[in-house]
């Protein structure tokens, strides 16, 4: 007997697809025997540097962005404040001097008007005290400024230098002003440069202004004979001004002596 026999009658075994991992089929996971094929679901990572690509060109855009807002805000700006443009010559609607028929008058008088304001008037400046009208001194202190003012006692043999303060005599002969003496009575000698004048208006002691406007010309450095209540305007061989009026005289020969009421202005 054939063993292949009784095998003709039964049905062939059905064909099934290769096994593969994850579908259905023989040993499938969640298929059975012929069952449908079952695919694992697929998880997508996504990888942080991703993410950062992203945050940096977001905030590549943002910057752009505002970039190109302030540049519209500034054009705006410099649109509503542009410079001023240059304005041409404004033609006036009066005839000129020519076409009016030759009249010299200036059309605008106001012209001189503004030109004088600026000018001060001789009178503002003779109204101020001659004091207040002196030059700066190389001190540093107004012209006329009153540098020492008191008694001052001149004995023979003992000048005294006025640039001092107080007068006193120096040790440099050069530098001493005024001395006295005797001869038949007391006299007032300059000295090394120094000047005095003897002021003959007696209504009125002499001002700075009135001692320097003429001491330099006509101020003597010869000796000058004096007496009591006489006012002499004198100049220092330093350039000061002074004013001595004499108090009084005593003494004779070596103890000549004269007390005189000073005032020394500076230069």
């Amino acid at each position: 007997m054939n063993s292949e026999e009784p095998r003709q009658n039964r049905p062939a075994p059905p064909v099934h697809p290769p096994t593969v991992p994850g579908q259905g089929g023989y040993g499938a996971y969640g298929g059975g025997y012929g069952g449908p094929a079952t695919t694992a679901p697929v998880v997508q990572v996504r990888s942080n540097s991703h993410r950062g690509a992203w945050i940096g060109a977001g905030a590549t855009l943002l910057a752009a962005v505002i970039g190109v807002a302030g540049m519209y805000m500034m054009s705006g700006d410099n649109g509503g404040h542009s410079a001023p443009q240059a304005q041409p010559p404004a033609t006036s609607a009066t005839p000129s001097a020519a076409e009016a028929g030759g009249d010299d008058t200036p059309a605008d008088s106001s012209t001189g008007t503004d030109s004088s304001r600026g000018t001060a008037s001789p009178g503002a400046d003779s109204s101020q005290s001659p004091e207040a009208q002196a030059p700066q001194s190389p001190t540093g202190k107004p012209g006329g400024t009153v540098e020492w003012q008191g008694a001052l006692a001149i004995e023979w043999g003992e000048p005294k230098d006025l640039d001092s303060a107080p007068p006193a005599e120096s040790e440099i002969r050069e530098e001493n002003d005024f001395s006295v003496y005797p001869f038949g009575s007391m006299m007032l000698r300059p000295e090394d440069g120094a000047k005095a004048l003897v002021w003959e208006d007696s209504t009125k002691a002499p001002s700075y202004a009135d001692c320097a406007g003429v001491i330099e010309t006509l101020g003597t450095s010869e000796e000058v004979k004096v007496k009591a209540g006489m006012v002499l305007c004198a100049s220092t061989n330093d350039g000061r001004v002074a004013r001595l009026t004499v108090k009084e005289l005593a003494g004779q020969a070596s103890a000549t002596r004269g007390v005189f009421d000073v005032v020394v202005w500076s230069h």
